[in-house]
């Protein structure tokens, strides 16, 4: 142990060997291998004397934990894109629908379209159309929104009736700039 706090302490060690060499004694070879415990102390030792810390071999690394560092050091992709869209009758104050539905009772005043991005954009335009499908189909409403976003993000568009829905299928389809990118059913019946 005294062997080990000496070659701890630094450059005091090197000049304990040319001392000892001068005198015509030889310090003894070092050990195969440091304790465990002094692992993590020689690791710290300066880079002043690097002759004085043993070798210590690290296990390689397994395939599965390289497997992960690379997925992990993969780029991340910023392109600005939806992710999900959930439809329902009822949106949390961070705007994302509390429960999905894809059926509701002609007495509910307002359906909700929870459109969740990712990636960034400086400027898009979300869109939401929504149309009655039944019959000669017919569109009942469209609105947009422009939105700036640097991460993931939630916008949230509505279509309400104060009055019943006519039962049947509807559906709302969401475009990015003009483009489609979901489109989603839902459907009005009696429970």
């Amino acid at each position: 142990m005294h062997r080990f706090q000496r070659h701890a302490a630094g450059g005091c060690c090197l000049i304990a060997a040319l001392a000892l060499g001068a005198c015509g004694k030889h310090e003894a070879a070092p050990p195969a291998a440091a304790p465990a415990a002094a692992a993590s102390v020689l690791a710290r030792a300066p880079a002043t004397a690097p002759a004085a810390v043993p070798d210590i071999t690290l296990p390689k690394a397994s395939t599965a934990s390289t497997a992960k560092a690379a997925v992990t050091a993969a780029p991340v992709d910023r392109a600005f894109r939806v992710a999900s869209v959930t439809i329902g009758d009822d949106v949390s104050p961070d705007h994302r629908v509390t429960e999905a539905k894809t059926r509701f009772a002609p007495s509910v005043k307002t359906i909700y379209a929870a459109v969740e991005t990712q990636g960034l954009t400086d400027s898009a335009t979300l869109s939401a159309t929504w149309s009655y499908l039944e019959g000669s189909s017919r569109q009942i409403v469209s609105t947009s929104q422009s939105i700036a976003t640097d991460g993931p993000a939630v916008t949230t568009f509505e279509v309400r009736n104060p009055n019943q829905w006519p039962l049947g299928k509807y559906q709302v389809v969401i475009a990015v700039d003009g483009k489609t990118v979901s489109t989603q059913e839902f459907e009005i019946a009696k429970t």
